[in-house]
Order: C-alpha cells, then structure tokens, then sequence
C-alpha cells in the first residue's frame, strides 16, 4: 500500500490532502513500495526508503520530517526585542513566547548578572544514512526538538557559516532540505571537527569564554 499526497490551494494555503492505493514494483522476485508523492501532477515513481513506516522515498521523507520539526514551537518576529538578548525572533507556544534564541520568556524581566549568553553554532547529526546540516544559538532546545542517531560535530558559527557549508557540499544535498548524503568531502570535515573533542564540551567552552569576555 502507498500513500498518495495531492496539494491543493486552500484560502491562499498549500493544504496537502492524503489517500491510500496500491503501488508496488518489482525488483527481481522481490516487490518494491514505490513513493507515494505526487508532485507538480506527475507521481514520483522513486522506490521507497526500506524500513520506514511510510511509502516515501528519502527525498521526501527528509521534505516531510523537516515540515512536521518546524510545527514544534512555530518561529516567528517577536512583538517585541528580547529583554535578556535583544533578539527579535521568538517560538510561539500555546502558553506564551519564547526567545528562540535564549529561552528567555517574552515578558518577564532578567537579573542583569544572570542574562544567558548568546553562542551560535552549527550542528551536524545523523539519521540513518544522511546528515543534517543547521544552525541554532540555543544547540539544547533545538536538538530536542529533532529525532536523529547521533551527534556528530559542532562548529562555531551562525546562518553564515551554515550557509556556507550547504554550498560547500551542495552536489550532495537533498533539495530544499538541510539533509546530504554521506560522502568523503563531507565525513572528512565532520571528522576534522570531531577532532577537537566532544561537541557538547567544546560548545560549554565557548559559552564560557563569553562569560569571561563579560566579566
């Protein structure tokens, strides 16, 4: 059985309407599930990934896992500057905003010793077969929010840096995502960061040496 997806125009919205068929192909003796996505009017046709729950294949299955991460907190222009930051992006939540950049509640007034500090960095995780490629300068809150094997490497810098690293191994990117496939160039960069030591320490060192520059 294949999932089928027809995108239609809602009140100015794309609404993604679902149904289910049989599509099947055969490689040899054994039968393949084919993807189920119906882009642009023309069926996909690309097999679908092994071992998912869905009949999509890898470049839309990533598409889709991206769409549903973004629903976790939505982000959006804050109504006004964080008081613990200055940033002006926020996550809105059923209860309230959130600065998307430290946390801070949206309102609330911080103890100027306690403001958090602000480390951008960008971050490499694994989900089966590919790597994922993003930014944040809150690294705890954003990785909570993704589903991936493992956490690969952290390299300080912000949409810049991340920018530049899609560019740098775009031949190997599943279009409109964040997602690459694994390859040399890629595994040599992640390893040469790994290198310096685990992520999670190096990102406490660099939100130290911010401390310090404040003291």
């Amino acid at each position: 059985m294949t999932l089928f997806f027809r995108k239609e125009q809602v009140f100015g919205k794309e609404k993604y309407n679902m149904w289910i068929s049989s599509h099947e192909h055969s490689r040899g003796n054994v039968a393949l599930s084919v993807c189920g996505i119906i882009d642009a009017g023309r069926p996909c046709h690309e097999t679908a990934q092994s071992g998912s729950d869905l009949n999509l294949c890898t470049r839309h299955l990533l598409a889709a896992y991206d769409r549903m991460s973004q629903d976790v907190g939505r982000t959006d222009l804050l109504p006004s500057p964080c008081l613990a930051c200055g940033s002006r992006l926020g996550v809105r939540y059923p209860s309230g905003w959130l600065c998307a950049v430290c946390d801070w509640r949206v309102g609330e007034l911080p103890d100027r010793d306690a403001t958090p500090v602000r480390v951008d960095v960008v971050y490499y995780v694994r989900y089966r077969d590919q790597i994922k490629i993003g930014t944040s300068a809150n690294p705890r809150s954003r990785l909570a929010q993704l589903s991936f094997d493992d956490l690969l490497a952290f390299e300080r810098g912000d949409r810049t840096v991340e920018h530049k690293r899609h560019l740098q191994f775009a031949s190997h990117r599943y279009p409109r995502t964040e997602w690459f496939r694994v390859h040399d160039a890629l595994t040599e960069h992640i390893d040469f960061l790994a290198g310096a030591g685990d992520p999670w320490s190096r990102y406490a060192f660099w939100v130290s040496q911010e401390i310090a520059l404040r003291a």
